[in-house]
């Protein structure tokens, strides 16, 4: 490892753990707001320290392993999949949750990273000689995108579905497939855009009988977003915070859901504007040394997952940030790394202990990974 990788692994360190503390000193305020966050600060402590370990664990593990055995993680988390939507806990309306004593998951963020390897180690090195190469190729990318994200629209998780929906994106972007079938996918994605518009407008009870009521109604709240107590509070808390303060004990503006999807707006009762400031900078940062670390990686399939993890991780940001401020529609993500929540932070963790390797190369062609899912 040069000097310059040292130096952006030292500034990644950094910024990431600076950005983990921020989370926790958000969560030991937020036992303030309400007590339903009482327990909020210890549990984070322990999710950070179990995804730590399960960094470690996925950082030491050859990266081989991952990918090959990849079809058979994506096949159990379709298994657990279908299993939340018979014995899952309903929370907030989805039932999406699998409780065991008093440790309970969520399938749907493990399948995010099962989804990102399988994918990979599918569509890497590969050559199409035919258009009918090119069209058997994505109808099978196809199905394996539609069994997960028929099993998540019935929870309902909105946002797990527009993460398999970009990683998708992302991965078929950088294959060797002809550019033309984007404009292709366009075509369908705004016939199926414009067919949902008119049924919401015009057949609203023919749409509620196809998808049920409990999902329209999250449909007419991701539509009417800029609106509602939760972007007026946020609103308010960004707008009214000075510059600088610290505000560990009194409540502030009462801000729902502040611990999880407004933990950004959060963090201005907590700090002020240095808050949502800071947490700004440590993103960029950390960003950027990923980015660094993708332009060195030379493994096709890693480079696939790692460009994968990158989008999600780079949309999480823009969207949560975006609702925050009250310019985009309030779907459900968190923060990366900041957000209270276990499954997603592990997930999260284990996401960076398999992309950070710059020193380990496959001993095994990526090109042999993925044979045996032709």
């Amino acid at each position: 490892m040069n000097k310059t990788n040292k130096l952006t692994t030292f500034i990644f360190i950094i910024f990431f753990f600076l950005l983990l503390t921020i989370s926790l000193v958000l969560m030991y305020h937020s036992q303030y707001i309400s007590s339903l966050y009482t327990n909020h600060f210890e549990k984070q402590i322990m999710w950070i320290i179990i995804g730590l370990l399960v960094f470690i664990i996925c950082y030491f593990i050859p990266k081989k392993y991952f990918f090959r055995y990849s079809l058979i993680f994506y096949l159990i988390n379709l298994l657990l999949l279908l299993l939340v939507l018979f014995i899952g806990k309903n929370i907030n309306g989805a039932t999406a949750w699998i409780k065991i004593g008093n440790f309970q998951f969520q399938p749907s963020e493990l399948m995010k990273l099962s989804y990102a390897l399988f994918l990979a180690s599918f569509c890497s090195n590969r050559n199409f000689y035919t258009i009918k190469d090119e069209f058997k190729f994505i109808l099978k990318v196809i199905i394996i995108f539609l069994v997960p994200t028929i099993l998540v629209f019935l929870e309902p998780d909105t946002g797990a579905i527009i993460f398999f929906l970009l990683m998708t994106i992302i991965i078929l972007w950088n294959t060797k497939i002809s550019k033309k079938w984007f404009w292709v996918f366009l075509l369908i994605i705004i016939g199926l855009l414009g067919t949902f518009i008119y049924a919401y407008f015009w057949q609203r009870d023919f749409l509620i009988k196809i998808i049920g009521t409990s999902f329209f109604y999250r449909i007419e709240r991701v539509l009417a977003f800029g609106s509602g107590m939760q972007i007026e509070n946020s609103l308010t808390a960004l707008g009214s915070a000075s510059l600088i303060k610290i505000n560990l004990f009194n409540p502030g503006i009462y801000i729902p859901e502040a611990p999880t999807d407004f933990i950004f707006a959060l963090s201005s009762n907590v700090f002020g504007l240095i808050g949502p400031i800071s947490i700004l900078i440590c993103y960029l940062i950390i960003d950027y040394c990923l980015i660094n670390f993708l332009k060195k990686e030379i493994n096709e399939t890693k480079k696939l997952f790692f460009k994968a993890f990158l989008t999600i991780f780079l949309f999480s940001q823009f969207e949560n940030i975006g609702m925050n401020l009250g310019l985009l529609p309030i779907i459900g993500i968190p923060l990366p790394f900041l957000s209270y929540g276990g499954s997603f932070m592990i997930i999260m963790f284990a996401f960076l202990g398999i992309i950070l390797d710059q020193k380990k190369s496959f001993t095994q062609k990526s090109k042999t990974i993925h044979i045996q899912y032709q």
